[in-house]
């Protein structure tokens, strides 16, 4: 798999019918290794070792309905109440952050209402800070701690 813009760090892997495959520690399970799930996995990694956000408020992979569609989120990491802190939108490498992928997570935090968003194809990461008032997103260096 390409080197990604993310510290190093160590995975589990395994092969199973010919496919590789990686363990996600936040589902608990050997998920196929496709590019996108190489940055997820990453992500989750970024989040854990680097941000030091708790295992036990990141979610990965989830359904959310949206204007009726069912629809999937990367991962988010909620707060003790329940709302939600971050949401993340991961692309493979090899697809472009676009004003499309700003525009699907912000479809998707319509229904979330994240405090701060995450955009990420490994290689260039965005992370944005809601302000609802204004109804605007504003650019970050990079992610705040963790607050409960």
């Amino acid at each position: 798999m390409q080197k990604l813009n993310f510290p190093p760090y160590s995975f589990r892997f395994k092969n199973s019918e010919n496919k590789v495959a990686i363990f996600d520690e936040i589902r608990k399970k050997f998920i196929q290794l496709t590019p996108e799930e190489w940055v997820r996995q990453h992500v989750v990694q970024f989040l854990l070792q680097e941000k030091n956000y708790s295992k036990s408020f990141i979610n990965v992979e989830k359904v959310i309905k949206i204007n009726g569609l069912t629809k999937r989120y990367d991962a988010v990491v909620f707060k003790p109440d329940g709302s939600i802190f971050l949401l993340v939108e991961c692309k493979a490498p090899e697809v472009a952050i676009t004003q499309g992928t700003f525009d699907q997570i912000a479809r998707y935090n319509m229904v979330l209402a994240a405090d701060y968003l995450m955009v990420t194809n490994g290689l260039n990461h965005y992370f944005c800070r809601m302000d609802y008032e204004k109804q605007e997103y504003q650019f970050l260096r990079e992610l705040p701690n963790f607050i409960s």
